[in-house]
């Protein structure tokens, strides 16, 4: 039987992989609403309000279930995780409160104002809650990667009789993997949207959607995948060098080097071996590891041997690196050639509509993957070099874990098949509304303000 240590971290793991399914939706998502309203109103096109309705109400349901989703990972701390709180709790605790008292309130009020005061407030009032909203969606983010990058590179502290106490918050929250990681996961987040949103609108078409704006969302989608991807591999190869510099264990894991050498392979495939320190079957491109991390293709990189006991599992580490690399290059390629396709003949074939719709949540692999290489490239340690993952968790029987283990992860799984059938239900049913309705504002006014001609035309294109 798994014991109360191994049962813990495969409840917070599960908590943790489900619950930042929806805040790398929504992060960018907020930010591409903004976009659109603030096209609404500088062009008084109804599809922009079209297109901003929709993405509102599918913004409103992911949001939903990332504070559900959140509450979760609070109740941890105190029923698994004991020992992290009574430990690293004035560092953690602030960090957390400044999430819920900066951002989840600002993003809770005001999308209250998106969702029901379109008729009741003035547009501009109505643009601002829109800022406002994508405003709080990255400084939760700030706040989240501001604690996680803590702990893997903590600072800013002291240590008295085993607690740590903060001595300067502008280090402890600019810690020295701060900048890379945040950048990393709004550039993750906005990927992860633009998949999201781009797929979404690729099955409104199939569908037999024939209004614009399911069309201008798609093509929002693919230009910022296709912009976002190569800086996210360029940020990407910062975060590993920084990650080199200050945790060389995890990235000997990602690399699979079990000797320090010069000159290492880059391993496209290997099965490595834990029990006897060596890899299988390897595809290797000679010194290239050695010259990504060092610049040099003879440079040194350290071994899982320089780290005895204090060193991850090689294996989830490895292949969760490649699995997210792996999409990182299938988003390039599905991207770029998406927006080749859309210049060449201005609407996407049916075979690249079904593609845009398979990668609907590639995101979502990506930031799992990454976020696997993270969490458990950081073992044994719960905070680097502070506190051992082992002596923060609970004592309470394995039995009682997994039975709450077991209800979570049924939960989830309902949870995960009503959010997606919810989606397919809002996007058939946008299908078969009218581009836009005669009730819905402009920003200058409401449609009934419209000259004649104007109002001839808008009705002619709810009918495209």
């Amino acid at each position: 039987m798994l014991d109360t240590l191994i049962l813990s971290r495969i409840q917070f793991a599960a908590n943790i992989s489900f619950h930042i399914l929806f805040p790398t939706i929504t992060i960018a998502l907020a930010w591409i609403i903004v976009f659109f309203k603030l096209r609404y109103d500088q062009t008084d096109n109804p599809v922009w309000m079209r297109a901003y309705r929709f993405w509102v109400k599918v913004f409103a349901l992911t949001f939903a279930l990332g504070v559900v989703s959140g509450i979760t990972m609070s109740f941890q701390f105190g029923t698994n995780w004991p020992g992290f709180m009574a430990r690293v709790g004035n560092i953690a605790g602030p960090l957390l409160g400044y999430e819920v008292l900066t951002a989840f309130f600002l993003e809770a009020t005001f999308l209250g104002i998106m969702l029901f005061g379109i008729n009741r407030v003035p547009s501009k009032v109505h643009t601002f809650s829109a800022f406002v909203v994508a405003i709080g969606t990255t400084l939760s983010a700030f706040w989240i990667i501001a604690l996680n990058s803590w702990m893997q590179t903590p600072s800013g502290f002291e240590l008295r009789d085993g607690v740590a106490y903060p001595e300067s918050w502008l280090a402890i929250i600019f810690n020295a993997s701060f900048p890379y990681r945040l950048t990393h996961m709004l550039l993750a987040s906005g990927l992860t949207a633009a998949f999201f949103v781009a797929g979404i609108s690729a099955y409104r078409i199939l569908k037999g959607d024939p209004k614009r704006a399911p069309r201008l969302a798609l093509k929002t989608g693919l230009v910022l995948a296709a912009v976002f991807i190569p800086i996210q591999i360029f940020v990407g190869d910062l975060h590993g060098l920084n990650t080199f510099k200050y945790q060389p264990q995890k990235v000997a894991a990602m690399e699979g080097v079990w000797e320090t050498e010069r000159g290492a392979p880059l391993l496209l495939f290997a099965i490595p071996d834990d029990e006897k320190k060596t890899n299988h079957f390897e595809i290797a491109i000679p010194k290239m590891a050695s010259f990504i991390l060092t610049h040099d293709l003879n440079g040194e990189i350290k071994g899982i041997e320089e780290f005895p006991n204090d060193h991850p599992p090689v294996a989830p580490v490895f292949f969760a690196f490649r699995i997210m690399v792996g999409m990182g290059i299938l988003m390039l390629a599905v991207a770029w050639g998406g927006c080749y396709l859309l210049w060449r003949r201005k609407e996407l074939p049916n075979w690249a509509l079904k593609t845009l719709v398979g990668m609907t949540f590639a995101g979502w692999v990506a930031t799992l993957a990454g976020w696997y290489v993270t969490e458990i490239g950081r073992q044994p340690w719960l905070v680097t070099g502070v506190l051992k993952t082992a002596d923060a968790v609970t004592q309470i029987p394995p039995s009682h874990v997994g039975f709450s283990l077991t209800l979570y992860l049924l939960v989830y799984v309902i949870l995960l098949y009503a959010y997606i059938h919810t989606l397919k239900v809002m996007a058939l049913k946008s299908v078969k509304v009218e581009e836009f309705e005669t009730k819905e504002p402009l920003a200058g006014g409401s449609l009934t303000n419209l000259p004649k001609s104007t109002q001839e035309q808008s009705k002619g294109e709810s009918h495209e």
